[in-house]
């Protein structure tokens, strides 16, 4: 019984806070921050030591952002991760720190609207390094980046969303002083969370 109440009690309240809520219209001079958690999805990403394949896996990270609208609909966006740590198989751990810095364009901006879809394109940073027990080198590097998503009003001020990103990231690495070549990471990340508008 008492679950039954507290059960009706949420959706009451959970009703109220979306019929009451004043619809987001972003627009030129809005800043935002985001802040969640992303999947990182590398895992078509492949290479070969000593005639081995190896094979790069997933991990999930806290993901933040901050954005600024020059214009209704478009702005400016720097987001990025902490750091991620991925197994390379049968050889150590490589560990990434992901910036990217983007150009967004909102279609509805300037429009009065519950949902606020968004893309993005932009360049891509990533810093490697390696765990101890890993005698490799792994070059930073530099690519194209990508990104989708939408976000969905709560309050004026107040946002939960959904994004995807992804980015061109090709380091050089070199394993017990052998040299690989580059490796196709190019990750794929699916990611959710807040975002609240000044």
């Amino acid at each position: 019984m008492k679950t039954a109440r507290m059960l009706g009690a949420i959706t009451l309240l959970t009703t109220t806070a979306f019929s009451a809520q004043s619809a987001l219209a972003y627009q030129a001079g809005d800043i935002y921050v985001r802040a969640g958690f992303e999947k990182t999805d590398s895992s078509s990403s492949t290479f070969k030591v000593d005639s081995e394949k190896q094979s790069v896996d997933d991990d999930i990270v806290f993901g933040y952002g901050a954005g600024y609208l020059f214009h209704n609909n478009f702005g400016v966006e720097l987001n990025g991760s902490q750091t991620a740590k991925q197994e390379l198989s049968g050889h150590g751990t490589i560990e990434s720190t992901p910036v990217n810095l983007m150009l967004n364009y909102f279609p509805l901006g300037g429009h009065v609207s519950r949902i606020q879809p968004y893309a993005g394109i932009g360049v891509n940073y990533t810093n490697f390094d390696t765990d101890s027990n890993f005698d490799a080198d792994i070059d930073d590097s530099w690519g194209f980046a990508a990104q989708v998503g939408v976000d969905l009003s709560i309050t004026e001020n107040i946002l939960v969303g959904m994004y995807g990103h992804y980015a061109e990231v090709d380091p050089d690495i070199t394993i017990n002083d052998k040299d690989v070549g580059g490796i196709e990471i190019d990750p794929l990340v699916i990611g959710a969370g807040l975002t609240y508008r000044f």
